[in-house]
């Protein structure tokens, strides 16, 4: 399997990018990786260490030639995002991705393929293992724990890079380069509840929301794409306001920066009302279906029959909870003034877990910026703080302001147009980049940030184009052929 993608061109990068997915390397869990590139490095008698955090620098001199060119620090993260389908079987933390070509695109049999950001790992690779490709003098930066927390370039102290010009490849679009992105912050609500036991006369439901495409919570949440935990939410209060429903669990979502795909909810509802309950709410269903019916045309919602929980939550904090979802706001908040079809701050609702008394509601609030940011932050803190709900707020870390005149992006510009016959989309992203966090630590560093074509990142349909990664590899390494002089 991995061979068909070894054969692919640039074999160079497909090559490393299949070394590199034989290694778990799940956020938070990157060991392995880590082990792996060090190893890496120190095979090919290069300049190779981990610093205070775990992040992994090699360094690789300039080619002759070149040693009069700025040095360039390539950076790219070491983890990726670990999700896969209901029913696939796969252990992130010990599997290799399992890859197949499909036409122009390779992708992974039910999980993410981990071309964000393996991709821009394997060029870095590729460029490091060469004899023949022109360079200047090289500094690889490997960040850790992007995924999750952004904790590799947060933790990056100052004083240990060297490179003049540093170029993030973790885009996903290849005619477009990146001069600013947002920031993040986690909203987190949690609160212990009380229990009542299951009346008398009661039936048991599982409640299931599925199909739904998902993807990233930054690039993808102006795609008009369904949130599992708000459709769940909807048909739970439906289900309550008109039938008395009682929520016994829920377990919607599994990572903050990806849109959910699914929810599973167990519920009661009185004997009483058993068919008018499983009749009416059908047309709920219908209505949520036709609604997003563009977007998301595999979305099912089930209700089955199942056993009897031993308790569910009462009705005061149900009612509470239920509402406070309901007012929390998800998706887009606000668009850029100052940029063209740029979300400047959105909200991703991405997990929600009730059981046993306690429940909990993870939140990703992403903006250009920072008062936006926390302004949206504490309309969800008010709202979830209005139903008793203890809020923190953790894992900020500030956006990338764009600096249009960027030397770099004038280089940039210059060989992508010679290259295409058109001028590149220079835009900013709504989604985390770590070039805004390297610059707090590296102010005077001229930064950006491109890559090849990647969709549905963070999603099971992650898939990277074959022909943008050829694009993408002649379009780096005539970029190294003009780093500007010292």
């Amino acid at each position: 399997m991995s061979q068909e993608i070894r054969n692919l061109e640039p074999k160079q990068l497909w090559d490393k990018f299949a070394d590199l997915n034989a290694v778990p390397r799940p956020s938070k869990r990157e060991d392995k990786v880590i082990a792996f590139m060090k190893n890496f490095g120190e095979s090919l008698g290069l300049e190779t260490f981990e610093d205070d955090i775990r992040n992994v620098i090699i360094r690789k001199p300039a080619t002759p030639g070149m040693e009069n060119r700025k040095t360039v620090t390539l950076q790219s993260h070491l983890d990726m995002v670990h999700q896969k389908n209901n029913d696939t079987v796969f252990d992130f933390e010990t599997q290799g991705i399992e890859m197949y070509v499909d036409g122009d695109w390779v992708r992974a049999k039910g999980t993410t393929l981990g071309a964000d950001n393996g991709l821009g790992v394997a060029t870095i690779m590729a460029i490091l293992e060469s004899k023949d490709i022109p360079h200047p003098a090289i500094e690889a930066l490997f960040t850790i724990d992007e995924e999750t927390g952004m904790t590799g370039a947060l933790n990056l102290k100052g004083g240990i890079l060297q490179g003049e010009i540093l170029l993030n490849l973790d885009t996903e679009e290849d005619d477009e380069i990146d001069i600013g992105c947002a920031g993040g912050i986690d909203v987190t609500a949690s609160a212990v509840y009380d229990e009542e036991n299951v009346p008398e006369g009661s039936v048991g439901y599982t409640i299931t929301v599925k199909g739904l495409n998902g993807g990233h919570s930054g690039m993808d949440i102006d795609k008009g794409l369904g949130n599992a935990n708000k459709i769940m939410n909807r048909v739970l209060f439906g289900g309550f306001e008109n039938f008395g429903l009682q929520v016994a669990e829920i377990n919607g979502g599994s990572l903050r920066n990806a849109i959910p795909r699914e929810s599973v909810a167990k519920i009661i509802i009185a004997g009483m009302y058993d068919e008018a309950f499983v009749f009416d709410m059908q047309e709920v269903i219908g209505d949520i279906k036709t609604e997003l019916k563009t977007t998301e045309p595999k979305l099912e919602i089930t209700i089955e029959k199942s056993d009897l929980p031993a308790k569910v939550m009462s009705v005061p904090a149900q009612e509470g909870f239920l509402r406070a979802v309901y007012a929390a706001h998800n998706g887009v908040y606000r668009m850029s003034a100052d940029m063209e079809n740029l979300v400047e701050t959105s909200n991703n609702i991405a997990k929600i877990t009730v059981k046993g008394g306690e429940l909990s509601i993870q939140c990703l609030t992403r903006s250009s910026v920072e008062t936006s940011k926390f302004d949206l932050a504490n309309a969800l803190r008010s709202a979830f703080e209005l139903f008793g709900c203890e809020v923190t707020f953790g894992g900020s870390y500030p956006g990338w302001t764009p600096n249009v005149n960027s030397p770099i992006l004038e280089v940039l510009k210059s060989i992508y147009e010679k290259q295409n016959g058109v001028a590149p989309h220079v835009v900013a992203c709504h989604a985390g980049l770590e070039c805004g966090i390297l610059g707090t630590n590296y102010p005077n560093m001229d930064m950006i940030s491109f890559g090849p074509t990647i969709k549905g990142a963070h999603s099971p349909d992650e898939r990277a184009s074959i022909s943008s990664a050829q694009k993408y590899w002649k379009f780096v390494l005539e970029i190294l052929k003009n780093i500007p002089l010292k």
